[in-house]
């Protein structure tokens, strides 16, 4: 098993590579016929044979040969790519891989050695970093480099015998195309299943590992609670045993970090900490100092912004806030004297910013709380547990979920507001470009998920403040796309096709706000099932978005309908329904729809995005961003609904009106009247003619279907709502 990941010295199969002995030296494909962890095998044919075959009828190929030509030539399956949906076949002999899979039996004996001399029977790897965040720099893809999984999100756990990734539905084809032999897939996320795991694996007195750099509060005493009641310890390693043995880890970047132009802020950096002072002087539990942890955090506090994680303008850091000093820990050597100028680094007070090194947060941290009287604030969703401990006794500790830094940033000034609107009507002229021309370009045959996705970054990349993409561009076609967080590459790209839906799900970093949208089309005739389910997830993102509700309502309580429509007929997703956004920032943790998430609150944005996805055969996902803002009700008062700022047509012949209410009908012109009015004056501002004319054609208005089918849309949404609300207030 352990060989079994890649051929000759690389770890990664050479793509095409043959498991036969039959090749022509050119025009070869590897048609691969692959069911899930069932017995693969691969037919290669040169395209010459194959056409010198059926031209031929040649009836000694046999029916079965004839029948597999035939369909890999049909059009909803191309040969070239065929291989590209082929995950790794462990129960086979020999096993079988995919040109996807990565060899990792020398990293896994590396590792286990240093396990050995830590004396632990365990090593959990999390997919995170020190600041515990969603996304990470190269230099700390432990997980992937361990796995050959590039997933978010997922958990790894190392032991003598056994190597076993646990990740969620989003990710089980792809692990199952990158991961090798070495490796187990567990689908139970819970920290109780690798716990129970743990427990089935390490015996009674075993020690089991883990780096506190990368374990939360929470992840740490959950785990303890599960693994010492029934003997077995949950040890801190003081070092890393991934980088032990990661060689060629790569370095931070060495860019130097910038600050904002005044004309995208509104808050200097000192009202900024004033206000955050106040937040600390006011609280009743009287901290003394606040920690911030999460990367996010001190970029916003500041108005600074670097290159250290990709899409994301962020830097490596720490600050430790006190009502008289403030202390930012970083890669000092990246500072410019200028920056050093504008954080008055050279002098001592209240509204002097010192510079310390990144590495010494802990030794600092640790002066701080041995002085008496001293009480430190921080927030537990993204404080590692190695700063955490410092902090004893438990007296000089005080806990919130989120810091009152990511609590203020997530609502909006009235700049920050503007600014981000305006960002996003440059943005639609990128994906509206994008749009036109694949509407043209994929009926010709040479359009693939890599080139389409190139195309929206070179839009972006036109438009004015542009800072490149905010997150890997989601370029998907046919089943594919059914892959929620899927991205092309070399080895998986599939050509584009009239007959199959294609989903592009990608956004923009702008000087002054950061997009994120999701548009699904088709170019040929999409089948009945295609279509009703489109407009089912259609009909869940209007829901949400003409929602008037109380303020103070959390997203979690209206969750459920952007899943109503898909529920009515037994489909359903499995992914979040939305995310907050920053302004040149990161798609926000304390906004959304989570259980997690706070209040919705005037100003704030937040994407809607429900989705559906059929295994093996197209995924659908319509994504808007949306500003919180003040209801027009008759009676009420302090009631808040969402205006969408996402300006970008929706696919017309993937909408069935007949599913449509009234009301849905009407907000679905009214949103195409915004786009004409505000995305159309930009393309006139751009020159862009041919643009404008084909987002014309697309923002028409619908006309009454007269179907009775959703004519109690909006009884049934308030109840829905109601419902939701009762339950979360019980």
């Amino acid at each position: 098993e352990g060989d079994s990941g890649g051929g000759g010295g690389g770890e990664r199969r050479e793509r095409g590579q043959s498991y036969t002995s039959h090749q022509t030296p050119t025009h070869t494909f590897s048609h691969t016929l692959h069911t899930r962890r069932s017995t693969c095998f691969a037919i290669t044919l040169s395209v010459d044979l194959l056409v010198t075959a059926l031209s031929a009828e040649m009836t000694s190929c046999g029916g079965l040969l004839l029948a597999l030509c035939l369909a890999a030539l049909t059009g909803t399956t191309a040969v070239a790519a065929a291989y590209e949906r082929t995950e790794r076949n462990c129960s086979a002999s020999p096993p079988y891989l995919p040109n996807t899979a990565v060899n990792t039996t020398l990293r896994l004996q590396e590792l286990r050695v240093q396990m050995l001399l830590q004396n632990i029977s365990a090593y959990i790897i999390p997919g995170t970093d020190s600041h515990l965040s969603e996304y990470i720099a190269p230099r700390d893809a432990r997980m992937a480099f361990m796995t050959g999984f590039t997933g978010s999100a997922g958990t790894v756990v190392v032991t003598q015998t056994k190597a076993t990734l646990w990740t969620d539905s989003r990710y089980w084809v792809q692990a199952e195309r990158q991961m090798d032999c070495n490796w187990d897939l567990e689908t139970d996320v819970s920290v109780r299943s690798v716990a129970e795991w743990l427990i089935s694996e390490v015996p009674p007195g075993g020690y089991i590992g883990f780096d506190p750099f990368l374990f939360s509060l929470k992840t740490q005493g959950d785990y303890s609670v599960v693994l010492e009641s029934t003997n077995r310890s949950l040890m801190s390693v003081p070092v890393n045993l991934v980088d032990q043995v990661w060689t060629d880890r790569p370095p931070v970047p060495p860019g130097n970090l910038t600050r904002l132009p005044d004309r995208v802020i509104k808050r200097s950096w000192q009202m900024k900490v004033e206000h955050i002072r106040n937040q600390i002087r006011d609280n009743p539990y009287e901290p003394t100092a606040l920690l911030l942890s999460a990367l996010d955090e001190t970029a916003w506090l500041f108005n600074l912004r670097g290159n250290d994680i990709p899409y994301n303008p962020f830097f490596y850091s720490y600050t430790l806030l006190t009502m008289d000093e403030i202390w930012l820990f970083l890669h000092t050597e990246r500072v410019t004297e200028e920056l050093k100028v504008y954080l008055n680094a050279s002098c001592s007070g209240p509204l002097c910013v010192q510079l310390k090194s990144y590495d010494s947060v802990q030794e600092h941290l640790q002066t701080y709380v041995d002085q008496p009287g001293v009480k430190v604030w921080i927030g537990t969703e993204y404080t590692n547990y190695a700063l955490y401990e410092i902090i004893t006794p438990e007296e000089k500790l005080m806990t919130s979920t989120y810091s009152p830094v990511l609590t203020t940033k997530a609502v909006k000034d009235e700049t920050e507001q503007r600014i981000l609107r305006d960002a996003h009507v440059r943005d639609a002229v990128a994906v509206v470009q994008l749009l036109m021309w694949l509407e043209k370009a994929v009926p010709e045959g040479k359009e693939t998920e890599l080139t389409a996705a190139a195309y929206v970054n070179k839009c972006r990349s036109k438009q004015k403040d542009s800072r490149g993409p905010s997150f890997e561009t989601i370029s998907a076609s046919g089943p594919n796309a059914a892959l929620a967080h899927y991205s092309p590459s070399e080895e998986t790209s599939r050509r584009l096709t009239v007959d199959e839906m294609y989903l592009v799900d990608s956004g923009g970093q702008y000087l002054d706000g950061t997009t994120d949208i999701t548009r699904t089309v088709h170019w040929g005739t999409p089948t009945a099932m295609q279509k009703e389910a489109f407009t089912r997830v259609l009909m869940g993102n209007i829901e949400i978005s003409r929602t008037i509700f109380p303020s103070g309502t959390r997203g979690v309580n209206m969750e459920m309908l952007g899943r109503r429509a898909l529920w009515e007929v037994g489909l359903n997703y499995g992914h979040g329904t939305g995310h907050g956004v920053g302004n040149f920032l990161e798609f926000m943790r304390p906004v959304g729809f989570q259980s997690n998430n706070i209040p919705f609150r005037i100003g704030m944005f937040t994407s809607i995005e429900p989705g559906y996805y059929k295994e093996n055969d197209f995924g659908i996902r319509i994504e808007d961003v949306v500003v919180i803002k003040p209801a027009k009700t008759k009676y009420g008062h302090n009631y808040l609904t969402f205006e969408t700022v996402s300006l970008v047509p929706y696919d017309r012949k993937l909408i069935d009106t007949s599913l449509l209410s009234s009301e849905q009908l009407k907000w679905l012109n009214n949103y195409y009247e915004t786009i004409r009015k505000l995305l159309g004056a930009e393309l006139d501002n751009q020159g862009l003619h041919e643009e404008k004319k084909w987002m014309l054609k697309h923002t028409e208005a619908f006309m009454e279907s007269g179907s009775s089918a959703s004519v109690c849309s909006s009884s049934l949404t308030f109840i829905a709502l109601v419902v939701t609300l009762l339950h979360n207030i019980i």
